[in-house]
């Protein structure tokens, strides 16, 4: 059966019982601020004005805006769907509504009322997703098939859905357990779950979309790695992920720290772009290793995290030992991910900069690193100037253009010059 919402204790919600976590969330959002203002690479170098028309032919231009018009029209509807059902659901009654149909404890009713909830979205995003899929399907960016798609989105919705039903677990039972001081150690599980995250991410998620084979002996292979041990950075192994059964898109990347740490280049890569193009994407990658910016964007996430709990404790106050809310704690942690997602991209564009420097520092080849991204834009029909909505909401790395300028930058800087590549 569910059960009644515990009695709140006195004090919980009244002026003194505010005072200790009203100073933890100023000490917490103070030291988040700190972070990000001291830690991001605001200024690297002085680019040009960034113009497309420099460096993509007409072509090129009309595809990737044709593309974005159809494309656009698709996702964004998903993504409003996917916020309108949890904030729909937990900002009104409806949410307790359904918690009481489920009747059974808590324990058992908030998770399942968590990935109930989750698969709703899901299933009612479907449509949408469909027609996008269609689309990049049409451009030949998409190559999986509808079997693997389908499978992709159960594998998403169980990880969000297990992650989720830990978070709310976690929370509503310290509440309970701890009803005055509950936030305190629920902002440490936060910060520390987090980083577990973070760490266990390449070995336990990615492997569930991917698989993973060292990049064969030979003379690329050894290049790259003289090229991480000429930087410093240590790489035991280059990771090639299969890729190409799901997209034609051109990518690396790097996950985890310490010792899951890992340098993943796509199958993708390997084959359609030059070895010159593959050294430089690799040294991007390896900049990002060198700043440890994984582990820095892990440790932001956990002050986030932290500070995230303490005002769910100042908004809900003794409400958050009631599992009834539990669609209200999904709401918020939508609605809280949503308005914090415009300052994630730009430290997050600043910190892909600042690995484009990096890249543009190792190899001293800025012609290559404009041809490189070049390719990797009109290969990947990246958005070549997003309007600013989109830009501040959604992208979480630079533009081409803003990445060729700063090639360009480079090269004027040392020396020698980047020509617009539509003159070449």
């Amino acid at each position: 059966m569910s059960e009644p919402s515990p009695v709140s204790t006195p004090g919980l919600t009244g002026k003194s019982g505010n005072i200790a976590p009203r100073l933890a969330a100023v000490l917490l959002a103070v030291a988040l601020i700190a972070v990000i203002a001291t830690t991001t690479p605001w200024h690297l170098i002085d680019l040009p004005k960034p113009d497309s028309a420099l460096d993509f032919t007409a072509a090129e231009i009309a595809r990737q805006n044709q593309f974005r018009h159809e494309l656009l029209p698709w996702s964004t509807a998903s993504w409003v769907l996917s916020l309108l059902v949890p904030l729909g659901i937990g900002f009104s009654p409806l949410g307790r509504r359904l918690y009481g149909a489920i009747k059974l404890r808590w324990y058992f009713a908030a998770p399942i009322l968590v990935a109930g909830l989750g698969l709703l979205a899901s299933v009612i995003t479907v449509p949408t997703d469909i027609m996008a899929e269609r689309v990049t399907r049409k451009y030949g960016l998409s190559t999986e098939d509808w079997a693997l798609w389908l499978r992709d989105r159960a594998v998403n919705w169980l990880l969000m859905a297990i992650v989720l039903i830990a978070v709310a677990l976690g929370l509503f039972a310290m509440a309970r357990r701890w009803r005055t001081w509950w936030w305190a150690s629920a902002a440490i599980a936060g910060a520390v779950l987090v980083l577990g995250v973070s760490f266990a991410y390449p070995v336990l998620v990615e492997p569930r979309f991917n698989d993973f084979t060292s990049l064969a002996p030979g003379p690329q292979r050894d290049q790259l790695l003289e090229l991480a041990k000429q930087d410093g950075v240590p790489v035991k192994d280059v990771l090639v992920a299969d890729a190409s059964k799901r997209t034609t898109a051109l990518n690396a990347y790097v996950s985890g720290f310490g010792s899951t740490r890992r340098l993943v280049v796509y199958d993708t890569l390997l084959k359609d772009a030059p070895p010159a193009q593959v050294r430089l994407v690799v040294a991007h990658e390896l900049g990002h290793a060198a700043e440890d910016d994984v582990l820095h964007g892990t440790f932001i996430g956990a002050l986030g995290a932290a500070f995230a709990v303490v005002l769910l404790r100042l908004l809900l106050g003794a409400k958050m030992s009631d599992p009834r809310r539990t669609a209200l704690l999904l709401a918020m942690i939508v609605a809280g991910s949503t308005l914090a997602a415009p300052v994630q991209n730009l430290v997050s564009r600043r910190i892909e900069a600042r690995a484009d420097y990096h890249s543009l520092r190792l190899t001293n080849d800025p012609q290559d690193f404009a041809d490189m991204q070049h390719q990797l834009s009109v290969t990947n029909i990246s958005g070549l100037d997003p309007n600013r909505w989109r830009y501040w909401m959604f992208a979480n790395h630079p533009t081409p253009p803003e990445r060729i300028a700063m090639g360009r930058a480079w090269a004027s800087g040392h020396g020698s010059v980047v020509p617009p590549l539509v003159q070449r």
